[in-house]
Parts: C-alpha cells; sequence; structure tokens
C-alpha cells in the first residue's frame, strides 16, 4: 500500500497547479505518494498539459463542476494511499511537509484530522491555518486584530501558529486548505460532507472527528505556502463562504441557535458597515486610495446573506461559481 495519496481537486488553476505538484516531487523523498488531480470541468481546459510535464499523475476530468467535498470524496475512492491528504492547487511545499505529516502522526494517539503550518506569500504566519468551531461570539470577533493581539484566547485559540516548539498541539479545526487523514478514520466518519458545494466541509470534517472520539492536530514543522483565492470572485466567495457556515450552524446547534446566529452577524455586520462608513467620509477627501471598497462590500454581503437567511445550496446555484475549491 502506497504510503500518502495527494488528492488535489482543481478549477481554473492550472498555472498554480503545475507549482504545487513541483513542489510536492521536490520535497517529498523519504515516503511513497501518488498524486490524484480531479479537474471539475475547467473552463480553462488545460489540465492536461500537467500530466504531460508528471505522467504519473492520476487525472480525473470531470464533465461537471463537482464542487469540492463531491470531487475530493470520488478520488479518495481510487486512491491508494494508508494517508490521504486534501491539499488546494494553490500551495506550494515549503519544506518536506507530507514527510513530517506522516512521521509525527504515526506517533500520536487517537489521530484525527491533522494540519500544518500554513504560511501566506510573504511567508507570514497565515492564521487561517487552525480554528476553533464557529460559535456566535467568536465569529463575532472575528477581528484579525484581536486574534493576532490575543492568540491564546479559548474563543480561538491560534497560540500554538506562535508558539516556538516543533511539538504537535491538539486542536479543534483544521484548514481545508491541507488536511491529512488516515484511510480507515475518514472512511469511518463519513468523508467530507457532501451538502456543502464550498467552504465549511473542513469544519464539518474536523467536528465528525472530534464527535468520533479522535484528537485533531496542528504539526508546525510541515510547513505549506497557501496564496489563497487564486480562481474565486470575492463576492461570490463571501456569499458562498456564509451560506456554507449557516448550514453547519443549523446542522450542529440547532434552528434556534442558527437564528441567534443569524440576528447576531447582522447587527456585527451593520456595526462594521457604520465604522467603515464613518471611516470613509472623515479620509477619503484626503486620500482616496484608502477607501475601504472591498471590506464595506464584504460585510453588506455579509448583512444580506444574514438577512436572507440559510439558502439550500444546489449544485445548479453554484455551477456559474469560479472556483470549485479552496478558502
Amino acid at each position: 500500500m502506497t504510503d500518502l495519496s495527494i488528492i488535489i481537486v482543481n478549477w481554473n488553476s492550472t498555472a498554480y497547479l503545475e507549482k504545487c505538484v513541483e513542489s510536492i516531487y521536490a520535497h517529498t523523498h523519504e515516503i511513497s505518494f501518488e498524486i490524484i488531480v480531479v479537474d471539475n470541468a475547467s473552463p480553462d481546459g488545460d489540465v492536461e498539459t500537467v500530466r504531460d510535464r508528471f505522467p504519473d499523475i492520476i487525472l480525473i476530468q470531470s464533465s461537471a463542476n463537482l464542487g469540492f467535498a463531491r470531487a475530493n470524496n470520488l478520488a479518495s475512492h481510487v486512491s491508494s494511499g494508508r494517508y490521504l491528504v486534501f491539499l488546494n492547487p494553490d500551495t506550494v511545499l515549503a519544506n518536506s511537509a507530507f514527510d513530517f505529516l506522516l512521521r509525527r502522526a504515526a506517533l500520536l494517539p487517537s489521530v484525527g484530522a491533522v494540519g500544518c503550518k500554513l504560511l501566506n506569500r510573504d511567508r507570514s504566519i497565515q492564521i487561517s491555518a487552525i480554528q476553533t468551531f464557529p460559535t456566535i461570539l467568536n465569529q463575532l470577533l472575528d477581528l484579525d486584530i484581536l486574534l493576532t493581539r490575543f492568540p491564546e484566547c479559548r474563543l480561538w485559540n491560534i497560540a500554538p501558529l506562535y508558539a516556538n516548539s516543533s511539538e504537535p498541539s491538539r486542536v479543534e479545526v483544521i484548514s481545508g486548505a491541507c488536511v491529512m487523514l488516515e484511510r480507515g478514520v475518514f472512511a469511518q466518519i463519513g468523508q467530507f460532507s457532501e451538502e456543502y458545494f464550498m467552504y465549511a466541509e473542513d469544519l464539518d470534517l474536523c467536528r465528525k472527528a472530534v464527535q468520533a472520539g479522535y484528537t485533531n492536530y496542528y504539526i508546525p514543522q510541515a510547513q505549506v505556502i497557501h496564496y489563497g483565492g487564486a480562481s474565486s470572485v470575492p463576492s461570490r466567495a463571501v456569499v458562498m463562504k456564509w451560506k456554507s457556515i449557516l448550514r453547519y450552524i443549523e446542522k450542529y446547534r440547532g434552528y434556534r441557535y442558527h437564528l441567534a446566529f443569524r440576528i447576531t452577524m447582522a447587527c456585527g455586520a451593520l456595526g462594521r458597515l457604520a465604522a467603515l462608513s464613518l471611516w470613509w467620509t472623515a479620509v477619503s477627501a484626503a486620500n482616496s486610495s484608502d477607501i475601504p471598497r472591498g471590506a464595506l462590500l464584504k460585510w453588506w454581503l455579509v448583512l444580506k446573506t444574514m438577512i436572507a437567511g440559510i439558502e439550500r445550496n444546489t449544485q445548479a446555484e453554484y455551477l456559474t461559481t469560479d472556483r470549485a475549491q479552496g478558502r
């Protein structure tokens, strides 16, 4: 049996995908592995150029956009690895990340999902690498300035990202940009839940692992650069992300909590919009380049999504999206 099956879901990200695959071959030497790419009917149609350069990869070309969860599950059925790692195409290995992950995971007890240190393009730490399960309070206070100023706060507990230690840490959620599970565990917990087309699949997967009695681990020695949003349209991404989170909240916390979550987040979005509008008014006359148009759009979309409530996300709704993977 192969040690590791590396599964990558691609949608219109061939340039990133090629660099991703190149980095895997460059940095993975201690283990046997296979690479499985699922192309979700990419409009650019050039994914075969990657197979031409790397003929050993297994390429599955879907005739339809299956979404992140379904495509990963499909690839898992044709894989042969003892462990499975689900990797975004807009990533490159910064070191022997997969060698580290397997070596450390083999020594840990009751291993569920395993993740690595994610780095931004400039090699700074990507704080979304680990999370806590979403609640009303931690989502309302989800501000980078708070997270980085108080990383040890139990609401988000990202302290392991900044710890001067190479030891694995127990965490709640591993980012779906790079997450590894043992094959039997992945099957036992029901694989990725396919009611999510995109986003929140990692929350759901990690939740199911914990409910089944496993522990999720963050392994800082393994480092992967995650470019993020390589093929997404920001406005669509914001709406899809929050619809998926709403679905997750209702699934695991019930309708009343889901309703309270919607109301609280709508109020939070209103507050952010008011603060941003005041700041816009204050600085726009002096420097129009500083106007926070992106932030205003983001929170306007969040407000609309919370007011509209959760809607059933059908495949037809998402076939026009510009991304079928990533965060």
